[in-house]
Parts: C-alpha cells; structure tokens; sequence
C-alpha cells in the first residue's frame, strides 16, 4: 500500500511533494471576470503580447534549414552576443566564451538547477521572502530543503547551500541595490552557497537602478560561485521562444553544462540564432521597454485612484498592490470588474495581502482596465 508521496515499490512521487500549480487556483475568478459585460481583462500572467520584432525573426527563418542537431553549449555567436550584451546593457564584468550557457526557458533552468548542480536531502535551499513558486519547486525537485530569506535577501542562521535571489522581483518589483547584493554575496562565500540571480526583468527599470550580481560594484570582478540568469522572454518579446541563458562562473557552467549533455537539453539551432540577434540589438529592448513605461503610466494612477497602495514596484512588469486586506478578497474585487490579477499568496504568506497586476497587456486593455477601475 503506498503512502503519501510515495509510490508502490518505494518509488518517491515527486509530484505529491508539489504545491497545487498557483494559476489552477483561480478559475473561479477568472470565470467572474469572463462574465463583465466588457469581456476579460487579464492582467494575470507576465506574458507579451506585442509583436516580435522582425530583424528576430529573420534570423530565426535563416537558420531554419539546418538539419543537424544543435549543441548544448551553443554556439559561439551566441555565447558572444550574450556576453557582449550583458556588458552593454547592464555593465556586467566581461565574461569568456566558457561562462555562457543557453537554456530552453528560465523556468525550466531555475526549476533543475537545484538538481543539476547535486543539491538533495539534507541541503538548504533560500529562497526570497515573496517569490516566484519555481524557486521552490526547484528544492522541492532536488529533494532539498527550502527557507525564507527576510527583506534583505538573508536567511539568518541558515547553513545554505543554494541562494535564489530576483531583482527586480517578481512579483513585487522590487530592487535590490549595490549594498544589498554584496551583503548576499559575501554572506553565502562565507559558507560555501552557491548564489543564483534571476534577473530577467534586469532591463525594465522605472524608479529604480537594478544592478546585475556579476556587476564588478557587487562582485569586485569576482564571478566565482555566482550564476546569473537570464531571459529574452520579457525584454523581446521571445515566450514562445523559451529563449534564455546561465551566465558567470565557468566551474559552475561547466558543470551545468555536463549534465545539459547528457540530458539532451539543446537550445534549438534556429532559436539560438534568433537569440543571437535579439541580443545584439538594443533597439527593439529599448522600444519594448517604452512601450510598458506609458502603459504602467496609464494604469499605476488608476489603481491608486481606485483606492489600492502600490508597494515597491520600481521595476519590473507588475503593480504590487494593496488594500490591506486579504488578497483574495481584492482579488474577487478585481475580477469582478473584468479583470483578472494574480493573488499574492501565490508569491508566499507574505504576499498575502497584496495582489500583482501585470502590465502584459495591450494599450487598449489598459486603458480598460483604467477606464473600470475608475469607476470604482
């Protein structure tokens, strides 16, 4: 007879050790907001919606007839334009060729890091205070054991292994500064950690400098133990894609790396060349991040019209919004004028009480979502 989480034959059930996936949890709102006479508005996910430029997807149609296998590494184009652009755009120490690593989507990246890197029972895993769910399904995966850092990014007392850090975070849109990171970083080569920086919202900065962990000002040019993560998901438009990449200490992306190898997970060849593009033009990032400054100009004043407090929220694609109550009743509020965000609770018992709303949607779903809220 099999016990929780685990199978007949001791076969461990991962997915019995699981939390319920967050978006399953609200379907009766988002069939609330379905009903509004308008129609649904859906701030919910952090996915775009505009156009993908098309200088992406001319690479993408050229590279389309090869017929070979791609390799895991990359090619070196890729790893070239990733470590040129990291350097552009974000002033990130100058990394080599061996320090580059393409993924099949950061959530899958972040999801078995945990695992890859060898971390299992009886590692300690800190995750942020409000976070994305992947951080701890990655520990979950691992068999690891997760903690919650406080506001500064440090579990006090904890013997970690493995430090997720995201900032801007998602979902709070929070930055951390210089001083903050260092403090992290320092305080995890003390013990040993390793220090995963998921920065894909590095590129989208409103009231705030977000500052890359591979920064020479956070690492003094020291990129050992530190694995920078990110994606081209939010700042070109490539979800579809699953377009992203590791990027610091070459001992810990080569081992990364080893076991890619052996698991067959390849960045597909034409994706790679799209990548390749995306990263050397900083153009249509530029654009893209405009385009969600006046839509977060548009609907910020009207969630605070509407009687919410928006909280942080400095970077990033969300609204990190209160009304000091329990996020699923402004929740319900929300979709019951047409539209649909993601409750707090989703990010952790310190999310309970604030609401995300993303600013993926369209000028004239936000202006209606304005125009709604205004009503009150």
């Amino acid at each position: 007879m099999a016990v929780a989480g685990v199978s007949d034959g001791g076969r461990r059930r991962v997915s019995a050790a699981l939390p319920d996936f967050p978006w399953d949890t609200i379907a009766g709102a988002r069939a609330t907001a379905a009903a509004h006479p308008g129609g649904l508005v859906d701030l919910s996910v952090g996915t775009p919606v505009d156009p993908v430029d098309p200088l992406i997807r001319r690479a993408l149609d050229a590279a389309a007839q090869f017929p070979g296998y791609p390799t895991t590494i990359g090619t070196p184009e890729l790893r070239g334009a990733a470590a040129a652009a990291l350097a552009r755009r974000y002033g990130t120490v100058e990394l080599g060729g061996d320090q580059i690593l393409p993924v099949i989507g950061t959530k899958e990246a972040i999801a078995g890091i945990c695992t890859t890197l060898g971390l299992g029972a009886g590692s300690t895993v800190v995750i942020p205070e409000v976070a994305y769910p992947t951080y701890e399904v990655s520990a979950i995966l691992a068999g690891a054991h997760s903690v919650r850092a406080d506001s500064t990014g440090i579990a006090a007392g904890s013997d970690a292994a493995l430090v997720f850090l995201n900032s801007p975070s998602n979902p709070t849109g929070a930055v951390m500064g210089v001083d903050e990171l260092r403090a992290v970083v320092a305080w995890a080569r003390e013990r040993g950690a390793i220090v995963v920086s998921d920065e894909c919202y590095l590129g989208l900065a409103w009231e705030a400098e977000p500052v890359s962990v591979l920064d020479p000002r956070v690492c003094d040019g020291d990129v050992s133990g530190l694995i920078a993560v990110h994606s081209l998901s939010k700042i070109s438009n490539l979800a579809s894609y699953r377009a992203g990449f590791f990027a610091g200490d070459a001992e810990l992306i080569a081992e990364l790396l080893a076991v890619r190898k052996h698991s067959g997970l390849m960045v597909p060849f034409p994706i790679q060349a799209a990548m390749t593009a995306a990263l050397g033009d900083d153009r249509h990032v530029d654009e893209q991040a405009d385009k969600y400054r006046a839509r977060r100009e548009v609907l910020k004043p009207a969630v605070i019209e509407a009687g919410l407090r928006v909280d942080h929220s400095e970077a990033g694609l969300y609204l990190w919004a209160t009304r000091d109550e329990d996020a699923r009743v402004t929740h319900h509020w929300l979709a019951e004028r047409g539209i649909l965000a993601a409750p707090g609770d989703f990010y952790g018992p310190a999310g309970a009480t604030h609401v995300r709303i993303a600013l993926t949607a369209t000028d004239e779903q936000i202006a209606e979502a304005a125009e709604r809220l205004s009503l009150g």
